[in-house]
């Protein structure tokens, strides 16, 4: 059943109101493949671009963004965040790897702001470092694990 359809067939924000308030949380990753001529300018924990330091810039644009969901994702909720962390690292594969966690307590969840924050923190990194090369791709962004609503959930 999709949750965003009314009986009639017409686009629906979800009525939350008889739902129950609690804490939830949501985690969504995304990964972003760079070539190894951007990689090479990558020093400790911090890749210097000539706009500035990319990871530091994409962890601000990430909060900013989840913090704009509503505004973005047309039946989406407004929410006030309790919280948002972004943090990125670099995997095995030489991958740069983020991961935007969001809470609230409220009467929904907060995956898409998850999701929108890690989204809009990959694309940060590729603007900031396509003047290096367009070879920059976003792998893959997806939902990790969601707690607090009908139902948990952990991707294994």
């Amino acid at each position: 059943m999709l949750t965003h359809i009314n009986k009639q067939g017409d686009p629906n924000m979800v009525d939350v109101t008889e739902k129950q308030v609690t804490h939830r949380t949501a985690t969504a990753r995304s990964v972003v493949a760079l070539p190894a001529e951007v990689f090479e300018l990558l020093a400790g924990n911090e890749l210097q671009s000539k706009k500035g330091p990319v990871f530091q810039t994409a962890i601000i644009a990430g909060i900013m963004a989840a913090k704009k969901t509503g505004d973005l994702i047309p039946l989406c909720h407004p929410l006030g965040l309790d919280n948002c962390n972004v943090a990125i690292h670099i995997n095995e594969q030489q991958e740069v790897v983020v991961d935007c966690t969001a809470s609230i307590t409220a009467k929904t969840g907060v995956e898409m702001e998850a999701l929108v924050g890690a989204s809009i923190a990959a694309l940060t990194i590729y603007d900031m470092c396509k003047a290096m090369s367009h070879d920059i791709v976003i792998k893959e962004t997806k939902l990790i694990s969601k707690t607090g609503g009908k139902r948990d959930f952990k991707r294994s």
